[in-house]
C-alpha cells in the first residue's frame, strides 16, 4: 500500500514537470506529507467548513456515528470457549447469525445458526417481524435479544456487530475466530479422538 501510494505521488510530480513551481508545491506538499501522522494544514487543503443547514446535519450525523463506533466494547467479542456451549445449548433467546454469503454457506454453518448475509443485514433490520419471517425463514431478533455474529474470518462478523449496534441492538456478541476457527477447532477434537 505504501509502495503503490509513493509511486502515484511520483507520477503526479512527474507529470507536473512542465507546470509552473508553484503547481506543483501541492503535489509535492502531498507526497511529503505521504506516511505522516501530522494532518495537513489549512492552506494545503481545499476543504471548507459546511456551511448550509443540511452540509451542517450531515456533518453532526457523521460525528454522532462516529462517537457511536468509538463506543464499541471489545469485551463484546467471544473466544471458541465462551461461544461453544451456544452452539451445544441453543436458546430461543439468542441467535447466532452467520453473515457469509449463500455461496460461502454451503461450505457448512456452525449448529444453531442462520444465516443474514452482511449485504442485506442494514436493510433486513429495518424489515417488520412479519416481512423479515417471511424472507429470511427465521423470527427477526429482537433488539435486547442476544445475537452473536460470525463470519469466514471475523472481519465482516465486526462489521455485522457495528451495523446492529446502530440500528439499536444492544446485546451483541462477536465471534471473531468464525468459521475458520470453528472448523479448526472441530477437526483437531476429531483427530485428537480417533
Amino acid at each position: 500500500m505504501y509502495r503503490n501510494s509513493v509511486i502515484r505521488a511520483t507520477r503526479n510530480v512527474s507529470r507536473m514537470r512542465m507546470a509552473s513551481p508553484a503547481a506543483v508545491r501541492p503535489a509535492l506538499a502531498q507526497a511529503i506529507r505521504l506516511n505522516s501522522t501530522q494532518p495537513p494544514n489549512s492552506t494545503e487543503t481545499s476543504a471548507k467548513a459546511p456551511k448550509t443547514p443540511e452540509e451542517l446535519a450531515r456533518k453532526a450525523a457523521l460525528e454522532k456515528q462516529n462517537d457511536m463506533l468509538r463506543d464499541w466494547d471489545p469485551k463484546h467479542i467471544i473466544s471458541y470457549e465462551e461461544f461453544l456451549p451456544k452452539t451445544q445449548n441453543p436458546s430461543p433467546d439468542a441467535y447466532i447469525i452467520d453473515v457469509r454469503e449463500p455461496d460461502e454457506v454451503i461450505q457448512g454453518m456452525i449448529p444453531s445458526a442462520v444465516n443474514l448475509p452482511l449485504s442485506v443485514l442494514g436493510d433486513a433490520l429495518h424489515l417488520p417481524k412479519d416481512k423479515f419471517v417471511e424472507k429470511f425463514g427465521f423470527e427477526k431478533p429482537g433488539r435486547d435479544q442476544e445475537v452473536t455474529f460470525y463470519c469466514r474470518s471475523g472481519m465482516r462478523s465486526s462489521t455485522a456487530s457495528d451495523v446492529a449496534r446502530r440500528n439499536g441492538y444492544t446485546n451483541i456478541l462477536n465471534y471473531k475466530g468464525s468459521w475458520l476457527e470453528w472448523t479448526a477447532k472441530q477437526n483437531e477434537k476429531q483427530n485428537s479422538s480417533s
